[in-house]
């Protein structure tokens, strides 16, 4: 993947976030190209999930320039909205509502057509081959099924950027898997994929990523780059050198 300004998509400079005199995000500077994995990890209370709220313009930074799929965060939040999907690290979607009607609330919110609505809920579960549990309501659908379920409503827009913090919490090892499998698919469409982690043997998943240690970004480069230059044999190693620093 060619990582050039025409292919970027996430540009950030000099971010920075205050709560009071707390600094969440102290100066991160970083860009992210379309296609690519990119994972952004930490320690809990690192700022990843502060910095990612920013991006989606759910959040206003204190300073700096930030960009995402070519809008301004300060002033076009509305239309990044329009242009991302998202999943957050509690579970998002309607337990009291069956499995189509989830897909046809967020469609609806996304500005899709009936059709478009109809067309693509059918596509997502034959992938996901839940076609005959589109009636079920979704409290009654295991933990690892929902995870997948709420990154295909996120994507049901079809749109340039998907943000997914720690999606893979509390899910078993096998779906873990199938979950990154979902990821992958998407990101050879095109679609670029931020996702935040604290499970170490996902970051060799991603083909770059950054640390965030204390609100800085500490490292970031491919997974490969980065167990060479901290002589570590695994991501784990990596990350808790750099916290020890």
């Amino acid at each position: 993947m060619e990582s050039t300004a025409n292919n970027r998509v996430i540009h950030v400079r000099e971010l920075v976030k205050k709560f009071g005199d707390f600094v969440a995000n102290d100066h991160l500077n970083f860009d992210v190209y379309a296609g690519e994995i990119f994972g952004f990890l930490g320690a809990n209370g690192a700022g990843k999930t502060t910095a990612m709220k920013i991006l989606c313009g759910l959040q206003r930074p204190s300073s700096g320039t930030i960009e995402v799929a070519g809008f301004d965060v300060y002033k076009q939040s509305d239309q990044i909205k329009k242009n991302i999907g998202y999943m957050s690290q509690k579970f998002s979607l309607y337990e009291d509502l069956t499995v189509k009607e989830n897909f046809q609330f967020y469609g609806g919110i996304y500005g899709l057509s009936a059709k478009e609505i109809k067309d693509r809920t059918r596509q997502m579960l034959e992938s996901l081959q839940m076609t005959a549990s589109a009636n079920m309501i979704l409290r009654d659908i295991p933990l690892g099924w929902k995870q997948k379920l709420a990154f295909s409503v996120a994507m049901v827009h079809r749109p340039k950027i998907v943000f997914l913090d720690e999606p893979t919490g509390g899910v078993d090892p096998i779906t873990r898997r199938q979950f990154w499998e979902m990821i992958y698919e998407a990101a050879s469409q095109g679609v670029t994929v931020f996702v935040t982690t604290h499970y170490m043997d996902e970051a060799e998943y991603c083909n770059r990523i950054s640390i965030m240690v204390d609100g800085r970004i500490e490292a970031l480069d491919s997974p490969a780059a980065l167990k060479a230059k901290y002589n570590a044999a695994t991501m784990d190693e990596v990350f808790i050198k750099l916290a020890r620093a």
